[in-house]
């Protein structure tokens, strides 16, 4: 068994089994970007979700847990953002650590988020973006390209619909 420790700068309730990040976005130019993200799964009723069917725009990738207070914090911006960008970006959820479908679902009811998520309780969906992302790092939030490579990142809650406006609108204008 291997087993990898290290120091964070990453600030929150590292107790509780996450760690909420400083929020703070980086952005990636687009000669500097890897190859594109390769994720597939399931969403909350079960029906397949494949980044790839989202090519041609830029996509937001959200990764949230229903019992993370900065989640829930966040959830209005994201469901400003996304009224706000309209057709011009798709928005995918990843829900994680949620042992049932149903706590799931009744975060998705409660706060009206308007675009699907995958279900993936073991955390495996943030595989894609190891380098990008801290697997225990919740909320956290990417930004695609139309080829779906990463444009930018926020580790830890996004701190205003107009952040994640504002990095979505330069990778649509690129």
């Amino acid at each position: 068994m291997l087993v990898l420790t290290g120091c964070t700068s990453l600030s929150g309730t590292g107790d509780k089994g996450y760690i909420t990040g400083t929020g703070v976005p980086v952005e990636v130019v687009a000669k500097d970007r890897g190859n594109p993200v390769e994720l597939s799964g399931t969403d909350l009723d079960g029906k397949p979700v494949d980044l790839k069917d989202l090519r041609g725009k830029p996509v937001v990738v959200n990764v949230w847990w229903s019992q993370c207070p900065p989640c829930r914090v966040e959830q209005p911006d994201l469901n400003d953002a996304y009224d706000e960008l309209g057709d011009q970006v798709a928005f995918v959820g990843i829900n994680i650590r949620d042992s049932s479908v149903d706590a799931a679902r009744s975060y998705v009811r409660g706060f009206e988020v308007p675009y699907t998520s995958i279900y993936s309780a073991d955390g495996s969906a943030l595989l894609p973006f190891a380098g990008t992302l801290n697997p225990r790092s919740i909320p956290s939030t990417v930004v695609l390209d139309d080829k779906g490579r990463i444009a930018a990142s926020v580790n830890g809650r996004v701190p205003t619909t107009q952040t994640l406006v504002s990095l979505a609108e330069k990778v649509i204008d690129e």
